[in-house]
């Protein structure tokens, strides 16, 4: 028997904007909203989640979203970046790194295994696309996501400012290697 978990690359259209509009909004804000001020929230939520935002970020070829389904429902999502800049020194090459710019699971499938079969995902891409590295950020104090990219093999190998709203804020940069490169 197959399972109703369906893990697939999404297209560019409306629908698929207006969807991840709506459990980017929502995923963010119950992920974050409990440890920074609303109107921090508003302001980051309204520059990043809207149907128009999603369809031009789903229209840049340099993105490539994963979009997971649970019998139909999408309840989780990864945004990656090709050839990322993220962690490197201004001016050096990023050819061949995939940058995870967003990895966010429905919190009423925290705990599933979904993230994990997403983050499989991504590992698999990566791997086809010959990627000698993964990236991504990461908030300091979000020691849930820390563990869970630790779990994955990811290292820290620096840091830099994330701005949610006015507030300034610390992501550690995360890094693994892949088999080869």
């Amino acid at each position: 028997m197959s399972s109703p978990l369906r893990i697939s690359l999404a297209k560019a259209n409306a629908a698929t904007a207006a969807q991840l509009a709506d459990l980017g909004r929502q995923t963010f804000q119950d992920t974050f909203a409990a440890t920074n001020t609303a109107a921090d929230m508003a302001a980051y939520l309204a520059e990043n989640f809207g149907p128009d935002i999603q369809m031009a970020e789903l229209q840049d070829r340099e993105n490539t979203f994963l979009l997971a389904h649970m019998q139909n429902e999408l309840v989780g999502y990864a945004k990656l970046r090709d050839n990322s800049a993220l962690g490197l020194p201004a001016g050096q090459e990023a050819a061949d790194r995939l940058e995870i710019e967003r990895l966010y699971v429905r919190d009423d499938w925290q705990g599933t295994g979904l993230g994990a079969a997403l983050m499989r995902g991504i590992l698999a891409l990566a791997e086809q696309l010959h990627c000698a590295a993964v990236v991504l950020g990461v908030w300091e104090k979000n020691e849930r996501a820390r563990a869970f990219y630790q779990r994955f093999g990811f290292r820290e190998i620096g840091q830099h400012e994330f701005r949610l709203g006015q507030d300034v804020q610390i992501d550690l940069i995360l890094r693994k290697g892949l088999a080869g490169r």
